[in-house]
């Protein structure tokens, strides 16, 4: 009982610290919906969590991005890039359907473009608020396993996320040609460290309660 209440004043103190009065949610917020309004994000969700499912997805997700990522690279705008996602949907389901038979599996594949809830979710070197966001998703089977995402507008769909320095550089300078220097300086620095004391705090507890 003593440890538990031990860690409780240990996390209050804490989130004391932490950014979180009504003004600085209310920017927070604000700032959330402009980035929103310029992206479009794109996820791969697995039939489920098995090994081979979420390998399955992998390889969907290859195949998808070799095929659209050249038609959305000359895109100027979310508008632009949208109507491409559009236009390509169904033979983008057609390449994700036809990569899973020879792969042996006899999942179906449906498609949606729409605006939805989102947790906090980092991405290379930038990380993204929580909040509402339109994006194109393609769901695997019954769609209940882990999603692999990327931002499709500005396009930044880069499969391996530790790509080396001079790709990070690249994609952070389109990034804030497309967002503007605030937005860009808060998915990249304020937000991730918030994250960032979070997750210590998660770790903390965890050590605590194992002693």
């Amino acid at each position: 009982m003593k440890k538990i209440s031990t860690v409780i004043i240990i996390v209050l103190s804490i989130l004391l610290i932490l950014p979180g009065n009504s003004d600085a949610k209310g920017k927070d917020e604000e700032i959330q919906r402009d980035i929103a309004k310029k992206i479009i994000r794109f996820h791969v969700i697995a039939n489920s969590d098995s090994k081979e499912d979420q390998e399955l997805k992998e390889k969907v997700r290859d195949e998808i991005l070799k095929f659209i990522s050249p038609k959305l690279k000359e895109s100027k705008s979310k508008e632009q890039s949208r109507k491409l996602l559009e236009q390509y949907d169904g033979e983008i389901k057609n390449i994700a359907l036809n990569k899973i038979r020879e792969e042996g599996y006899s999942y179906n594949v449906s498609s949606t473009f729409e605006n939805t809830m989102f947790p906090v979710k980092q991405y290379g070197d930038l990380v993204f608020p929580e909040g509402e966001y339109e994006a194109y998703r393609i769901i695997i089977g019954s769609g209940e396993g882990k999603n692999w995402w990327c931002v499709m507008f500005p396009p930044l769909c880069f499969v391996d996320v530790t790509v080396g320095e001079v790709e990070k550089e690249k994609s952070n300078e389109m990034m804030e040609g497309y967002l503007g220097k605030e937005e860009f300086v808060y998915l990249s620095g304020k937000e991730k460290c918030d994250v960032e004391i979070r997750f210590k705090i998660v770790d903390l507890i965890k050590e605590l309660l194992n002693k």
